[in-house]
């Protein structure tokens, strides 16, 4: 969805998994260098960046003008998994460094996503609040309202 928003806005795409995180062989690039890469990124002047982890809101959330959050039930989210896998399984998707094909979700990212609302998204609101208090939050609970929101994507 961020892909299609730049698209419609006419805006550069940064994508933290496939820029920042990840390195070919789902590899996690060091963490200070993911801190360089996203302040370089947020310096410009025109961006929709694609990705959540609290860790860096420090970096991000200063410079956006708006945050659009994809809040959907956990039931939503883990379809949405299973029909990512499914369309894409063994391939490079767009949103993802190259040398990492769509791998079957493990134990841990299934429990993220189950568990979201009750361990991360508390986190999210704190920092969000703590490092862009003016900044704009858009809560969209489906991909619909996604549609209604930005029309033609």
């Amino acid at each position: 969805m961020a892909l299609k928003l730049a698209q419609s806005c006419a805006l550069e795409y940064q994508s933290i998994d496939r820029d920042v995180r990840w390195l070919p062989g789902w590899q996690v690039r060091n963490r200070e260098e993911q801190r360089l890469l996203l302040q370089e990124f947020v310096e410009r002047d025109r961006w929709v960046m694609d990705g959540s982890g609290a860790s860096t809101f420090d970096i991000r959330v200063p410079r956006a003008e708006l945050i659009i959050w994809l809040r959907v039930p956990r039931f939503v989210a883990i379809l949405g998994v299973a029909k990512r896998v499914v369309k894409n399984y063994g391939t490079v998707r767009v949103a993802i460094a190259e040398g990492c094909p769509e791998p079957f979700p493990d134990r841990e990212f299934l429990s993220y996503i189950w568990n979201f609302e009750r361990k991360s998204a508390p986190e999210f609101v704190k920092q969000i609040d703590r490092f862009g208090p003016n900044v704009p939050v858009t809560v969209l609970r489906s991909r619909r309202e996604f549609d209604l929101l930005i029309p033609g994507t």
